[in-house]
Formats: structure tokens, C-alpha cells, sequence
């Protein structure tokens, strides 16, 4: 039920642009009728309201709008008498609150409400209200994400964004647009498992690179991190290397708990390269620098299986004892849930130990179970490897058709999560499927070029659920 659209508004003959949507002179002459109507109280906050993008609760609407002549304890009265009025119920659930309402204004509303802000003097320091409460919102779906509630982080900053991304934009503040800048810039770090983890990376590298462009003092260490850990995830791990090293000088200045992550990201970057003794050299010191819960980016199950994916195809033996250091300091945490994406890569690691091994039938399963891992969370270069893998232990098993399908899939979504220049360049092949020549192979046989083709149009999530 919920709509949302691209900031901005502008005006033309007979319509007002508001959020991209058109709302005509006749919307607005039936919606101006209706705000007269309503009483001095309700009127303010109908004019307020008009900030949110996407749906909101009791909560947030105090935690906004609840200032000057309508104080927070009044809120929630002039909500409800306002409801019926301007706004239509959400019937979605919202961090697993099923008894708070939920509601949403329609554009005319909006524009009508946005209109009459302005004109009210009020706006600017609403929206100044509004992108702190934004700012809560990443905070706490950063938290859920360290708590080991992945998938609850994922859908709670999703349902979030169309609110999240205006408070990422600088550029629609006021009085400025370097005046929001920080807020911007810090509300896109705290979603970094959004874009890291979760498959936004192209749209987390654009947002990213906005709010840095307009912070006016110099970025802290985590936002540089966070830059180029999304850069090496496209792909490009010259620029990494670049943003790497300014995260490194602004972390001496001031260390911000980002030198653990910074270990990390040499880590992944000398992984992605193809490094992979320095690769092992730098996880273990992120592992010497990195606190149980993390504070901020990888966990140190994270570490622990970036060390043993790169030890994994050299060094089995370390590999699995990184593994096995991974699972004793869970064991020790008792009750704390498992990191789903760091796990994810760890049943990588036991498909290639499986396959060392030769157990193709056992690695088979614990590359499936990291594909279904990664589509769960929607990290895509994650779910890419692992069917890769997947499609290399199929074909040993003797099941081309199978693999062929998993090929194609995992091709089409290669394609579209890389830019041409990435596409088929040394970018993780150090994590990718061996045998690649082998795997190549199964194109130039007729039948099998069909199975290619029609795993691309199945898709991993069709495919992962086979047997």
C-alpha cells in the first residue's frame, strides 16, 4: 500500500510535481477543502507529516513532529483525529509490532501539507527533526545487525529506506546542503551491512559517494572504509587500495575503532587479488584488533573465515583450524545467534575443504547451503561463487545438465552485478571455482548451451531449491 518516489518538487501549468509523482489542481482543490476543515492542531501536524517519505508510527511522528505548539504528549491524541482524515493505514509489520499502528500520506496530502510548512517558516527545522530520527533508524538496524538479527537488520533498514535515502541526500536540507552532510554521511555508514552484505552495493557506493562529496571537513576512517570495501566489491580494487590508504591516515589521527576493519579490508583486497598468504597475514591481525560484538563492520567470525578462505586452497589444515577457532568462540558466547553472512563464506570454505578432500557429493552441500545462505541476505557476489562452486562439484559428480543451469544463472547475475570492465577480469578469483576451463567446456556441446540458457532464465532462486 505504501508508495514512495524520488525527492524533489518542482511546478508546472495545472500540476505540482511532488517526490516525481504529479498531483493535479483538482487533487489539490479537494485536499485544500479538507485541511481547512481540520482544527489548528491537526492542521500543524498534517503540515509536518508532509516530511516522511515512506510509513511511520506513533513513535516516530512524536519523535518529529512533538516540538513548540504541539508537545509530544499531545501527539498522539491529534494523530488519531487526524488519521481518518489525511492518512491511509500500513498493514505491514514493522520490527514485529503488530499491534502499533502504521500509517502513510498520500501525495496530494503531502503536497498540500509540504506547502503550507514552508509557508510556515517551520521546514527546515522539521526536516532537521526528521533526518535525526533517520539517523535512529540506521543506528538500530545497525544494532540488530550486530546482535546476530541479520535478516531482521535487512527488512527492518529496507522498510526504512524511502525515508533513509532522503536522509542520505545533503543536498535537499537546509539551509545548506553541506548543513546535513555528517547526518548523511553518518546514516549511510551505520547501513554498511546493507550495502556490503545484503546486494546494494552499486546503490550503497552511490549514496556513499554523494555524502562524501559534500562532507565539508575530512571523512572519518570508518566512511573511508566503508568506500572501499564497496569498491572492492565492484571490483575494483585499485580504488580500495586508494580509499584504504586515506582511511589509514585519517585512522592514525584518530583511530575510531576502525583499525580492525581497516586489517579486514587489507585482508579481503590481498584476497581478491590473489594474495593470499599476505591475505592470511592481515586477517590474523584484524583478529588481534577486532572485538566480540563488533562495534562496527565485519564480526570476528568474519576474520576468522576471511582467514580461512584464504588459506583454504593452499593450506587445508590452517584452514580448518580457523574454522575450528571460529566455531570455539561462538560455542563461548552461548546464546548469541550465528553470523549468518559470515557463515555463509564459512560453508564456502568446507565445499572447497570437501572437494580438497574428494568428497564432491559432501562440498556439494555446503556450497548449497551457502548459496541459499546468500540469497537469503541478497549478497549476490556471495550466491555467484557458491553456485559456481556448486556447478564445478555437479560436473565432477557427473550431472552437466545440473551444472550447465547453475552456470548460466550464476553468468546472468555476474553480468548484472558487474560493470563490462569487471566482468571477466582477475576480480576474486582466488574464491572462485577452480576448474573454470573444465566448466567452460560444457558450453560447447549443444544440449548444454540449452541448459545455460535456460538457468539464466530459471535463476538461482529456482535453481538452489533443486536437487
Amino acid at each position: 500500500m505504501r508508495r514512495t518516489g524520488r525527492s524533489g518538487r518542482g511546478e508546472t501549468a495545472g500540476t505540482v510535481l511532488l517526490w516525481g509523482e504529479p498531483v493535479t489542481d483538482g487533487q489539490l482543490g479537494a485536499v485544500e477543502e479538507g485541511y481547512a476543515r481540520c482544527g489548528p492542531e491537526e492542521r500543524l501536524l498534517w503540515e509536518r507529516l508532509s516530511v516522511f517519505e515512506g510509513a511511520f508510527c506513533p513513535e516516530a511522528v512524536r519523535n518529529v513532529c512533538g516540538f513548540g505548539d504541539l508537545p509530544p504528549l499531545k501527539v498522539r491524541a491529534v494523530l488519531d483525529r487526524l488519521a481518518p482524515l489525511a492518512l491511509l493505514p500500513v498493514d505491514d509489520l514493522f520490527d514485529g509490532e503488530p499491534d502499533v499502528p502504521r500509517y502513510w500520506m498520500p501525495l496530494p496530502m503531502r503536497a498540500v501539507g509540504a506547502r503550507r510548512l514552508t509557508e510556515r517558516g517551520e521546514r527546515p527545522s522539521v526536516v532537521t527533526r526528521h533526518r535525526r530520527w533517520c539517523l535512529e533508524l540506521a543506528d538500530r538496524a545497525a544494532e540488530l545487525w550486530r546482535s546476530g538479527r541479520q535478516v531482521d537488520a535487512r527488512d527492518f533498514a529496507l522498510r526504512a529506506l524511502p525515508d533513509l535515502v532522503v536522509a542520505m541526500d545533503p543536498t535537499n536540507a537546509s539551509p545548506s546542503p553541506g548543513h546535513e552532510a555528517a547526518t548523511a554521511l553518518d546514516t549511510a555508514v551505520a547501513l554498511w551491512f546493507l550495502w556490503a552484505a545484503c546486494g546494494r552495493v552499486a546503490e550503497g557506493r552511490v549514496r556513499l559517494r554523494h555524502a562524501l562529496n559534500l562532507h565539508p571537513d575530512p571523512p572519518p576512517a570508518r566512511a573511508l572504509w566503508l568506500a572501499g570495501f564497496l569498491e572492492l566489491e565492484s571490483g575494483r580494487s585499485e580504488e580500495a587500495v586508494r580509499h584504504l590508504g586515506r582511511a589509514e591516515e585519517a585512522a592514525a589521527l584518530d583511530p575510531d575503532g576502525a583499525l580492525g576493519v581497516l586489517a579486514h579490508l587489507r585482508g579481503s583486497v590481498a584476497l581478491h587479488q590473489g594474495r593470499t598468504r599476505a591475505a592470511a597475514d592481515a586477517f590474523r591481525e584484524a583478529l588481534d584488533l577486532v572485538v566480540d560484538p563488533a562495534e562496527f563492520g565485519p564480526s570476528r567470525h568474519g576474520c576468522w573465515v576471511g582467514l580461512a578462505l584464504s588459506l583454504c586452497r593452499t593450506d587445508p589444515v590452517g584452514a580448518r583450524e580457523a574454522l575450528g577457532e571460529a566455531d570455539r568462540e561462538y560455542r563461548a558466547r552461548r546464546l548469541r545467534p550465528v553470523d549468518v553472512y559470515a557463515e555463509a563464506w564459512a560453508d564456502h570454505v568446507r565445499a572447497e575443504l570437501a572437494a580438497w578432500d574428494g568428497d564432491p557429493e559432501r562440498a556439494a552441500g555446503h556450497a548449497r547451503r551457502a548459496l541459499r545462505a546468500h540469497l537469503g541476505l541478497g549478497c549476490s557476489l556471495g550466491a555467484t561463487v557458491a553456485a559456481e562452486l556448486l556447478a564445478r562439484m555437479r560436473s565432477i559428480g557427473g550431472r552437466k545438465t545440473t551444472a550447465a543451469r547453475l552456470l548460466g544463472a550464476a553468468d546472468l547475475l555476474r553480468t548484472s552485478l558487474f560493470e563490462p570492465p569487471y566482468r571477466s577480469g582477475r576480480f576474486a578469483e582466488s574464491v572462485r571455482c577452480r576448474g573454470g576451463g573444465e566448466l567452460g567446456s560444457l558450453r560447447d556441446d549443444p544440449e548444454l548451451r540449452h541448459a545455460f540458457e535456460e538457468g539464466a532464465r530459471m535463476g538461482l532462486f529456482t535453481l538452489a531449491d533443486c536437487p
